[in-house]
């Protein structure tokens, strides 16, 4: 799509030089243009420069759509000028329209993103970073302290915040179509909060950008359709609530130090499970580690509301752990696949993977 729109830049910019030429100059050119006076004719070289100062920034994924708005606009008035000779310009300009409220849509919806992260990270840089010992897991379950260990934590700093990137697949029912997404994700460990904003390749030519969050034990989900319709608005919502503190919980799996949070505690269920349950702001929910024997994370799960609807139940939410991967020396699992049990069947909607992870941002 990215060098389709780059072609239709380049075309409709070229047939506005061509007015500006008929404008000025004796040509062959067939056409024949209204604006055939010289102020005319600079119109149409002022709207093929427009249209070329987009396409570059655009090429450079810079804030190209203000200047495309100018140029349609300017592009529109021409073409209603030479009606006859130049309708078909507005199927151009429509399209090239359509993309520029997209990316507007998306510039705004990112700006939103980005002030989300900075409350999320703010003052929070590594204030008390303590180095973690094999007497900081004593309290711990033997399983979930067999786990931190094998994780590599020992003798590394508690991690505060994180940051990390995804790409995988989704759908929204157990007949839909899988969706590629790409999203990256933001942690305060400390406040036991998150920032994960989406791009969702729905179908050709359409994106859905998605956000979720959870501040100050508050869930929110915001997805819109071309980054400009909402589609789905959930917020001050204790269904929400709770599945955000949840959905918490099992990614504590790709910064193990969580475990040892004050907001976080353990009860061991056999020798290779443990209960763990977070509670913040006067809320809590728990879900259920599984583990090898050698302390390798096999599973989370809970009971998850699904959808945050009036009539919404709880149904078990499941995440199996299908790779490993080394992360600036932590191992963590960079696979997973994530499943509601209903009594119907299971419904396998996401598979995802853990690209890029950095810990405790400066």
């Amino acid at each position: 799509m990215r060098h389709a729109i780059a072609i239709l830049l380049i075309v409709h910019g070229l047939i506005h030089l061509m007015g500006f030429v008929k404008a000025f100059y004796l040509t062959d050119i067939r056409q024949q243009v209204l604006g055939i006076s010289k102020p005319i004719g600079s119109l149409w070289l002022i709207t093929f420069i427009l249209f070329t100062v987009s396409l570059v920034l655009y090429l450079t994924n810079k804030k190209w759509f203000y200047i495309a708005f100018l140029a349609i606009i300017l592009s529109q008035i021409l073409i209603i000028m030479a009606w006859q000779d130049a309708k078909f310009g507005t199927i151009a300009n429509i399209i090239i329209l359509l993309v520029s409220l997209s990316a507007l849509g998306n510039n705004q919806f990112q700006n939103m993103v980005d002030k989300e992260v900075t409350a999320l990270l703010k003052n929070e840089g590594i204030n008390d970073s303590k180095i973690i010992t094999e007497n900081n897991l004593e309290a711990l379950p033997h399983i979930v302290r067999k786990w931190l260990s094998t994780s590599g934590v020992l003798g590394r700093e508690k991690t505060e915040t994180a940051y990390l990137e995804q790409r995988g697949q989704m759908k929204t029912s157990s007949e839909g179509k899988w969706m590629s997404f790409e999203a990256k994700q933001y942690f305060n460990i400390n406040n036991a909060s998150f920032v994960w904003c989406t791009n969702v390749k729905a179908m050709p030519f359409i994106n859905l950008a998605g956000r979720d969050k959870l501040i100050d034990g508050e869930g929110a989900m915001l997805i819109k359709l071309a980054s400009l319709f909402p589609v789905v608005n959930e917020k001050e919502n204790p269904k929400i609530n709770s599945g955000a503190m949840i959905r918490f919980l099992s990614e504590m799996c790709w910064f193990p130090s969580a475990a040892l949070s004050e907001h976080i505690s353990w009860q061991e269920m056999d020798n290779n499970r443990a209960k763990a349950t977070l509670t913040y702001k006067e809320q809590s929910v728990s879900g259920i580690f599984s583990f090898t024997e050698k302390g390798d994370l096999l599973s989370f799960e809970a009971n998850r509301y699904y959808g945050g609807s009036t009539d919404s139940k709880e149904e078990k939410w499941l995440i199996h752990m299908e790779e490993y991967k080394l992360f600036n020396g932590l191992k963590i699992p960079n696979k997973s696949k994530v499943l509601w049990k209903f009594e119907k069947g299971d419904f396998h909607w996401l598979t995802v993977e853990i690209t890029d992870l950095k810990y405790n941002l400066q």
